[in-house]
């Protein structure tokens, strides 16, 4: 997985940097989704769309710095918002089937 797919100018760009590139990415857009989620109530929310994307650009960065990079730090600043994203998705279904507004 660290053989190099292709380059962009001086940077090889191997799997695992295609999953952490991928994980930015999906990190990233939990912003664009609670942004137009705002914009169309009128006031500020959190979807549910920004956790589930939360999670999943947190695992992919994490398995990026765990197995492309080994990177300790990589890994700790990316699991701590998994962990406080799935915590965040427990509560709203928990609300949800006890049917409280979200």
């Amino acid at each position: 997985m660290n053989e190099v797919l292709f380059s962009i100018h001086t940077i090889g760009v191997t799997p695992w940097k295609l999953i952490g590139y991928l994980g930015v990415l999906l990190f990233t857009s939990r912003w664009f989704v609670q942004m137009i989620a705002t914009k169309r109530l009128g006031r500020v929310h959190m979807p549910r769309a920004f956790w589930w994307l939360s999670v999943a650009g947190s695992l992919m960065l994490v398995s990026y710095f765990t197995f492309g990079k080994n990177d300790s730090v990589g890994v700790l600043s990316n699991l701590f918002p998994a962990v406080v994203s799935i915590y965040n998705l427990v509560i709203d279904y928990r609300h949800r089937q006890a049917g409280e507004p979200a």
